[in-house]
């Protein structure tokens, strides 16, 4: 058999070759080298080649499904270690994620930093055994079996849901056996920097009506030059931390008696979502959006209509007994696009009312798991800047580019625009269950929505079984500082939920057609864009977006009046200006307003009186000496321009 190579190495092969053997023979293999992807799916250099491979990419640390698979090498030796220390604890499930690993454990001992550091000391001595990791497989009745042997009941239950054609497999490296679909690496060795980060309660499978159980997480790199380097990065981040930073500035708060996942939003940040929203809104305006005000809940029936009902139900709060059908049942939201179409569906429509542009400041509600949750990037109420384009199919790449020249505008202006990437989100074809349309209508759509990227130039990734139940979608990804990954833009084709609610009109033809529809956001939720914000400034905004804009700080009493009278004049003209005429020293004064990220200060005494002047001294700490009036005019055109 041929298969190609690395840097287009053809290799005449046999089957049952390993990937290995085959690297070596043209000397690809290095010490970098950790695994493989073949014809795109991630395996362990032990790959035997079968019949019908036809492309090998060996992968490094620097790929991200390398990665990935030295990570989850990590979880195995940190569940081994806990195993040798702690022979009654019992082990669930213990994945790579984003920026490490974490195992969910049942243990009676809490993993204390003590516990963790033992933890840490017994992995070292697994690296330092070399363990080799073998693969092996079993049918599923002797599967369970070992698992019951080991008293392992999480596992027996993970065997007993998997469907009755899955694959079996274990992973064994000395003593230690776990079930896993891999892969992994060679050996325990190879985990050369590690460090367990910290011990939190998750939920069996995330549901708070399960056991609660301990995750440890951890980090793993091939040298500790590496780790060191992102312990580092970590300390910064966490200076960064919007659920440290947006308290500590007074953005918001969460309280335990409103519930997780539901933030008050405090005078300061509520100022920020509203200059936010009304940017957004004017915007939307000046491109031809139409405003919508639309219910918060709705009848079951609604969802029913289309499809969240049967795909979304445990993601929505629902007033009543969902399964009852002889009682009127509600819920709120997850979404607008239900109640946005009975704009559309007000009246008979005309080709020429076509594109119609919806759009809406909505508050959405989502159950999302207790685990899930974090400060304002993961939440249970938010709120979006959502729409609906209503249009002909002769419009669609037209209006395609007019939301993505939208949402591209919105990160530009806001700075988070190099920090963003694109995924093209499809449909999974072996899981139609989770999904409304047939294969022709889920290839028609993608197959669209890839002219419409390609056209547009976008550098996208694709994301199998990330498309929305209706159609595939183009998603904005982007990072907080931690490196955990989100959407916070998406763009959605949507060519069936028109015809489920019956959305018609009447072409130039006069005939009745079915319209498309694209479901869009400008610029996301506002809770996750303001975390975002948060971080990428370390809550240093830019002047337009500072919920305080300008601190006035009169030296003494003496100055007070005149303080007060540039106050004033900077509050007539729209600016966020506050006085601070406390009897705090000056040096008091000015600590709290730098402390507090204002962006200006307007320094008062004797000389500014006389002169009429201000001292203007910048986050910086750089002052220069303006007229009022100038300072006014300075910072309105900042504001105007809406500088970073």
């Amino acid at each position: 058999m041929q298969v190609k190579m690395q840097d287009n190495h053809i290799l005449e092969t046999a089957v049952g070759t390993t990937i290995y053997d085959n690297a070596k023979e043209l000397g690809l293999i290095s010490r970098e080298v950790i695994g493989a992807q073949v014809d795109g799916k991630t395996v362990a250099l032990s790959y035997a080649l079968q019949e019908g491979d036809k492309e090998v990419k060996l992968l490094t640390f620097e790929d991200a499904a390398g990665k990935h698979l030295f990570r989850h090498t990590a979880s195995h030796i940190l569940a081994q270690a806990v195993k040798r220390l702690y022979p009654a604890a019992k082990l669930t499930i213990g994945p790579a994620i984003d920026n490490g690993y974490y195992y969910d454990i049942d243990s009676e001992t809490p993993f204390t930093a003590d516990a963790l550091k033992a933890i840490e000391g017994e992995m070292k001595k697994i690296v330092k055994e070399n363990l080799k990791i073998e693969r092996f497989e079993l049918p599923r009745a002797e599967a369970i079996a070992l698992m019951q042997e080991k008293d392992e009941p999480y596992k027996v239950q993970l065997i007993e849901e998997l469907p009755d054609d899955a694959v079996i497999s274990f992973y064994r490296q000395g003593e230690f056996t776990d079930l896993c679909a891999g892969p992994h690496l060679f050996s325990t060795g190879a985990v050369k920097a590690f460090k367990l980060t910290q011990c939190t309660g998750a939920y069996w499978k995330g549901d708070q009506n399960n056991k609660m159980l301990q995750r440890i997480y951890g980090i793993a790199f091939p040298t500790k030059d590496e780790l060191n380097a992102y312990v580092q990065q970590q300390e910064e981040a966490l200076k960064r931390d919007h659920n440290k930073l947006g308290r500590e500035l007074e953005l918001f708060t969460t309280v335990d008696v409103i519930g997780q996942g539901l933030p008050v939003m405090l005078p300061k940040g509520a100022r920020v979502i509203q200059t936010l929203q009304r940017w957004v809104e004017d915007e939307e305006q000046k491109r031809g959006y139409l405003l919508t005000k639309t219910p918060l809940m709705a009848k079951r029936e609604l969802y029913k209509i289309s499809g969240h009902w049967d795909h979304y139900l445990d993601g929505m709060f629902v007033l009543g007994d969902p399964h009852d059908e002889t009682k009127e049942c509600f819920a709120l939201r997850p979404m607008t696009c239900p109640f946005q179409y009975q704009v559309f569906l007000n009246k008979k429509r005309s080709y020429r009312d076509l594109p119609m542009r919806l759009g809406e400041t909505s508050t959405l509600f989502r159950n999302e798991d207790s685990g899930e949750m974090h400060g304002l990037i993961r939440v249970r109420q938010f709120t979006i800047s959502e729409g609906h384009l209503i249009l002909r199919p002769d419009q669609l790449a037209e209006e395609f580019k007019g939301c993505l020249d939208l949402a591209t505008y919105m990160l530009d202006t806001l700075g988070l625009k190099e920090d963003c990437s694109f995924r093209f989100s499809q449909w999974d074809p072996a899981r139609t269950d989770k999904y409304e349309g047939t294969p022709e209508q889920w290839n028609e759509a993608q197959g669209i929505m890839k002219e419409l990227l390609d056209a547009n130039g976008i550098n996208y990734t694709v994301g199998i079984d990330e498309a929305a139940f209706y159609g595939p979608k183009l998603d904005i990804q982007i990072k907080n500082v931690f490196g955990k990954e989100d959407t916070l833009i998406t763009i959605q084709i949507d060519m069936l939920l028109a015809k489920k609610f019956g959305m018609e009109y009447v072409d130039s033809n006069n005939q009745m057609v079915t319209p498309y529809i694209i479901h869009r956001t400008s610029m996301g939720c506002y809770e996750r864009t303001l975390a975002l914000l948060i971080e990428k400034y370390a809550g240093a905004f830019p002047l337009w977006l500072a919920p305080e804009q300008v601190r006035v700080l009169p030296i003494g009493d003496e100055h007070i009046s005149y303080a007060k009278s540039v106050c004033d004049r900077l509050c007539a003209a729209g600016l966020r200006a506050e006085l601070d005429d406390s009897s705090n020293t000056i040096g008091y004064k000015i600590r709290a307003t730098q402390m507090q990220k204002v962006p200006y200060m307007l320094v008062i005494g004797a000389k500014e009186v006389e002169e009429g002047t201000v001292a203007v001294r910048n986050r910086a700490g750089e002052t220069v000496t303006k007229s009022a009036d100038q300072f006014l005019a300075d910072a309105l055109l900042e504001v105007a321009e809406k500088r970073r």
